[in-house]
């Protein structure tokens, strides 16, 4: 079973981001107590704080999906949410990708910091020990997915390092979070603006993993395009 939250800073975007859901196979449902075995959907609006709240406090795992733009809302769905849409196209996309899988899925998310660290991640890991390719003026207006920062980021010492060490525990550890019944593990990377340092560290975990056997990889940039 997979379970997608999904807000937006409308009704109207909400009704048809969960649409493309239920066009996907998704079971609607109007509240957390209608989980079930099938995978499901539930559309929330006004941020939807208090909702995810009570869904961590009773320990169920969910997808956070935000249709849109900042709905402003402390703790809402945008500011928490694993993955941002904006087209239709991305939307049946994202629905078809998070349905529920026999393979457990790791996914390797980007964040900033200034924007609040997912609360849900499995693990969390802050980047921001490493040189910020920020202060070199020809890659500060790029991003970690491309070549140049990836370099200035990964040959650093202790960014390979780093790097070795979640590789082996997040190997260890997804084995044990499958034998409990979590099939999605979510290794979150922070960095200040979670543009330069924790891009390429997720990049080059999701690259590192896509080589091991019997698991899936995504690779998530919550805060840039």
């Amino acid at each position: 079973m997979s379970l997608v939250i999904v807000g937006a800073a409308s009704a109207g975007r909400m009704e048809e981001a969960v649409a493309a859901f239920e066009a996907a196979g998704f079971r609607r449902i109007q509240e957390l107590d209608g989980a079930g075995d099938a995978d499901l959907v539930l559309g929330v609006c006004g941020g939807g704080a208090e909702l995810l709240r009570e869904a961590d406090r009773r320990g169920i795992n969910y997808w956070l999906v935000h249709d849109g733009e900042d709905d402003r809302h402390e703790g809402g769905t945008f500011q928490r949410a694993h993955h941002r849409i904006d087209a239709a196209r991305r939307r049946s996309e994202l629905a078809q990708h998070l349905r529920s899988r026999e393979r457990p899925l790791v996914t390797c998310l980007a964040f900033g910091y200034k924007n609040g660290a997912p609360a849900d991640a499995a693990l969390v890991f802050d980047a921001r020990f490493l040189d910020n390719p920020y202060w070199e003026l020809e890659l500060r207006d790029l991003s970690g997915r491309d070549p140049a920062v990836a370099e200035f980021v990964l040959k650093q010492p202790a960014a390979a390092h780093f790097l070795d060490d979640v590789q082996r525990m997040v190997s260890d550890l997804v084995p044990l979070y499958e034998e409990k019944g979590m099939k999605h593990v979510v290794v979150a990377f922070g960095c200040s603006g979670g543009r330069h340092r924790s891009v390429a560290l997720a990049a080059e975990l999701a690259r590192r993993l896509r080589e091991q056997e019997g698991i899936d990889v995504d690779f998530v940039t919550r805060d840039i395009d």
